[in-house]
């Protein structure tokens, strides 16, 4: 992790808040580069900071004792790592670990806590925006249990894109059995499937999506039930019939 030179707050919760409250914050918020595999922090650590993502992916794994992994949610700049902190927890019950290079704003756990406690905007946005999470990380299981390794995949992807600026995700395929709980073989199968479907091309890597809404049809309803969720927390306008 290294320091980045200031550049506009580009965080959602940050940006609504109101001008008075990011006035209080805005001396503590250090903007920060996270790069590609970085680990903010493990399973247990006490939380000393909280990040504020203003580009980039940053994946929330669970680790079970042989040592595999499942991802259980991911955050882009619509949200906040660290909700263990103002949820009483003060350690993480998780891995987060970054999954596309991103850029953020690490604010210390003493100033979100003081400002939380005020109980003012920031503490409705991040119990808002705690709620958005839940119901991500409980569809999260659902998906894993129900639904094929292309659903699966073919939701990360789409949650992927939500939070990136291109239509390309940098990721091994064995990176993303990891992310989904899966065997890379699987992983394999899916991408090719949908390559075939001319929904993505997949090479050394990088995966470009060639066709969203395509990938849409294809994906279960897992993506379509957190997104509606997020934007009835955040974006009424968006979630309304008809918007």
């Amino acid at each position: 992790m290294v320091r980045s030179s200031p550049r506009p707050v580009l965080n959602e919760l940050l940006t609504a808040l109101p001008a008075g409250d990011m006035q209080r914050l805005r001396a503590e918020l250090e903007p920060v580069v996270l790069k590609l595999g970085e680990v903010i922090f493990e399973s247990g650590d006490e939380l000393d900071f909280v990040y504020f993502p203003t580009s980039g992916i940053i994946s929330l794994l669970q680790i079970m004792a042989n040592g595999s992994t499942g991802e259980i949610a991911v955050v882009g700049n619509e949200g906040v790592v660290g909700i263990a902190l103002f949820m009483g927890g003060e350690s993480s019950p998780s891995r987060a670990v970054v999954q596309s290079a991103a850029s953020a704003l690490r604010l210390p756990a003493k100033a979100l806590t003081k400002e939380f406690k005020r109980g003012g905007e920031l503490q409705r946005l991040l119990l808002r925006y705690t709620q958005a999470l839940i119901a991500q990380m409980s569809q999260t299981v659902v998906c894993n249990r129900h639904h094929s390794i292309q659903q699966q995949l073919s939701r990360w992807l789409l949650m992927s894109l939500d939070r990136l600026e291109s239509n390309d995700v940098l990721m091994t395929q064995e990176l993303i059995a990891n992310m989904l709980g899966v065997r890379r073989e699987g992983v394999t199968d899916a991408a090719g499937a949908l390559q075939g479907k001319k929904l993505i091309r997949y090479a050394r890597g990088r995966i470009e999506v060639l066709d969203r809404l395509g990938l849409e049809r294809v994906a279960c309803e897992c993506y379509r039930v957190v997104k509606a969720e997020t934007d009835r927390l955040f974006h009424p306008r968006a979630a309304a019939p008809g918007a």
